[in-house]
């Protein structure tokens, strides 16, 4: 079964960082009750690392042994397949004994090491597109996952670096990508409302309140799928909270999402 499938939406979802148990499976069983009416299913997201944080004190994860426990738990409660990201070769192997597809981050996508692990375990890889890069640059590091394996391959737009500390997402570049990768493209809605570096203290800001709209343009713009970080409290959460929608809110947002995803397809 395709992870990225190309006729039905499909999600993925879930915080930013791992956290306690007893969050990861509020909001794995919030997304597991919403995947009965996600046609292409939905994926649990969670990082076991976080290795750009903006400041060397914040949090970062549990790490990798004690992140891909919290995972695999989260997998058996929910039946939810599992995404998480790799920062470095030697974390891929590891990770997909766990997660069911491996997400390299986009300040790395051009890494020829990791991207070729990362094919190397069979596993469905997802590419972010780097903030620096034009859309067809993402061609090269989707053909080094596929040459070193026969890994099923998506990118993800995330906006691009626009002024100071700040994301713009150009709508043209989901065709643009999708012809020059022969992938999915897929829509990370919050992280494209990221304003990096513009938070208290020097940590990551971002306006939340554009999430609709940006989702909805991007879904028009003929998206595949979507990434979208969701957390019960964003305010309380320890990485990029306020670019995370509400878990409450989430499920208003999909059901208008596949409204338009039905209408953008006919």
């Amino acid at each position: 079964m395709t992870r990225f499938p190309t006729d039905r939406l499909f999600l993925i979802a879930g915080p930013c960082v791992i956290e306690r148990d007893a969050l990861l499976l509020q909001v794995g069983e919030h997304l597991a009750r919403l995947a009965e009416r996600v046609p292409g299913g939905v994926i649990f997201k969670a990082s076991f690392d976080k290795a750009n944080r903006s400041n060397a004190g914040a949090y970062r994860g549990p790490g990798i042994d004690e992140g891909l426990a919290a995972l695999d738990r989260v997998r058996t409660a929910t039946g939810l397949p599992i995404l998480t990201d790799v920062h470095l070769p030697e974390h891929c192997e590891a990770a997909a004994q766990v997660a069911d597809v491996l997400q390299i981050p986009a300040f790395l996508c051009r890494q020829t090491d990791l991207l070729e692990a990362a094919g190397r375990t069979g596993k469905p890889v997802n590419v972010k597109k780097g903030q620096f890069l034009h859309p067809e640059g993402m061609r090269g590091a989707v053909a080094k996952v596929r040459a070193a394996g026969p890994s099923e391959v998506a990118v993800t737009e995330r906006g691009t670096f626009f002024g100071y500390g700040d994301l713009v997402v150009d709508m043209r570049g989901i065709p643009r990508m999708r012809a020059a990768c022969d992938a999915p493209v897929i829509f990370d809605a919050t992280h494209s409302v990221q304003q990096p570096g513009l938070g208290s203290g020097g940590a990551s800001g971002g306006v939340r309140e554009m999430i609709p709209t940006l989702t909805m343009a991007a879904l028009a713009a003929g998206v595949d799928g979507l990434f979208l970080e969701t957390h019960p409290d964003p305010a309380t959460a320890p990485s990029d909270g306020p670019n995370m929608i509400p878990l409450a809110e989430l499920d208003a947002l999909i059901d208008r999402a596949l409204a338009i995803w039905s209408a953008a397809r006919r």
